[in-house]
């Protein structure tokens, strides 16, 4: 399997260069040259498997210069740290399947793909004999499962950016409270999308890049989606088990990453009538699929904060494929958008986007009101993220599909909405106990690039 950028300036590449890669040299974004065709024969083949088994099934194909054992050995590994054995479980109330995904050892979904990709990183500079620099950007989840899955790893430091006070208090505690040596905190006075421009800059800054051997675990590293892409084939698998009406898939979009990973998924085959994307107010991505208009506003801060994001990375990938795949067309929007704040679409382009996906912009009163109501109905406890996946998928037209939103991470994250939902404390699990009493590191700078250059200068391995 070869990969190529979405503007189109590379040689195609193996899956390990592309790990290594992350970020495209030419400021795309890498993708699969084809995706791997899975017929419903096979697919019923994989009823049985467990979850990394079934990782195996659907990673392999991508990642064809790993031996099979490295790769069956490295997703063991990485799946060994979840406290539940299904990994990802799926649990049905009130008319739709909640996909657990925050078993992992930070409570989000991140961990699903960071724990890999962590272990990954590990196995590929070893065999090379290199090290490298690990550069980051959260809006609240990515950085601790970064943290988490680098942390006290060979040859490897990380510096994650998170935006100073705009995370909730607990994920920043588990990010700053982390000290190993090879772990560097670093609080902007900005937003995330402060955050994520001044990753992406550095980035694209070649020479620094290459001095430093700067690695990428946004999304924007391919091996990310990929891990993802495993969960949707094992929820349709468990829902479809008593069912056999269509599946619909209600994902809390901000990046577009988690969403786009479904999006990989169908074109692989599997069975998906559509993709609902859930925004907060937060909703560019909402606007462009109903209305055409995807243009830049204002960050507004929310109870759902990972979600607080104008610029969605992650979108470009699925542009790439909306532009018939046409890398000089992507190019021309992105030079037009980084001038114009704004992005153009023909109808017949719009009419493709909504063929594959319906959007819903979920506001805070509905998101703290979806908690309230479903905690009373159902006894079940959804963090704010959760809730806006829910409230659009219960709001969707789809009435006569399984509708299966994916639970991006443990409400007990998130105490302080839950508890404005609720009027509960939500009981904190075993990793969140105790945070604020531990010792944390934090270098706090402003939203400069020439700050942040100078910071990893002087720290990177």
């Amino acid at each position: 399997m070869k990969y190529i950028s979405t503007r189109g300036k590379i040689a195609p590449i193996g899956f390990k260069d592309a790990v290594m890669m992350g970020l495209a040299t030419d400021g795309g974004l890498l993708l699969p040259t084809e995706y791997p065709a899975i017929d419903r024969a096979t697919l019923e083949s994989w009823r049985p498997l467990s979850y990394q088994e079934l990782a195996l099934r659907v990673m392999a194909p991508f990642a064809d210069d790993i031996p099979s054992a490295d790769l069956k050995e490295l997703i063991d590994r990485s799946y060994a740290t979840f406290r539940d054995p299904a990994i990802t479980p799926v649990v049905s109330r009130d008319g739709v399947h909640i996909l657990e995904l925050f078993h992992g050892p930070t409570l989000a979904f991140k961990d699903v793909a960071l724990q890999l990709l962590g272990n990954l990183f590990e196995y590929l500079l070893k065999e090379r004999g290199e090290k490298m620099n690990i550069v980051g950007a959260t809006s609240g989840d990515t950085g601790s499962a970064a943290i988490y899955g680098v942390r006290g790893k060979e040859n490897i430091n990380i510096f994650i950016l998170h935006p100073h006070g705009k995370t909730s208090p607990i994920q920043a505690l588990q990010m700053t409270t982390v000290t190993d040596p090879n772990v560097f905190n670093i609080a902007v006075n900005g937003t995330f999308d402060d955050c994520q421009t001044m990753v992406k800059q550095l980035f694209s800054d070649i020479p620094f890049k290459e001095k430093h051997s700067l690695g990428a675990v946004n999304s924007i590293n391919w091996a990310r989606v990929l891990a993802q892409v495993v969960y949707y084939f094992y929820a349709w698998l468990r829902v479809t088990d008593t069912s056999t009406r269509d599946v619909v898939f209600s994902v809390p979009t901000g990046n577009f990453g988690d969403i786009f990973a479904g999006y990989v998924a169908k074109k692989m085959g599997l069975p998906v009538r559509k993709l609902i994307l859930a925004t907060n107010e937060n909703n560019i991505l909402t606007r462009m699929i109903n209305q055409g208009d995807y243009s830049t506003g204002t960050v507004v801060p929310t109870v759902s904060p990972s979600m607080d994001i104008q610029v969605a990375s992650n979108f470009e990938r699925y542009l790439y494929y909306l532009f018939d795949e046409n890398p000089a067309r992507v190019r021309q929007a992105f030079a037009s958008f980084a001038t114009s704040g704004r992005m153009e679409f023909s109808d017949e382009e719009m009419s493709r986007v909504r063929s594959e996906f319906s959007s819903t912009s979920v506001n805070q009163e509905q998101t703290l009101a979806t908690i309230s109501s479903f905690k009373e109905k159902t006894g079940y406890l959804l963090d704010p993220h959760t809730a806006v996946g829910v409230y659009a998928a219960l709001q969707s037209d789809e009435k006569d599909a399984e509708k299966v939103c994916l639970a991006t991470a443990h409400p007990a994250k998130f105490g302080d909405a839950v508890k404005q939902a609720t009027g509960v404390d939500p009981e904190l699990p075993l990793p969140l106990q105790g945070l604020e009493q531990l010792p944390s590191r934090c270098q706090t700078m402003e939203a400069d690039l020439g700050q942040l250059r100078a910071y990893v200068d002087e720290n990177a391995i």
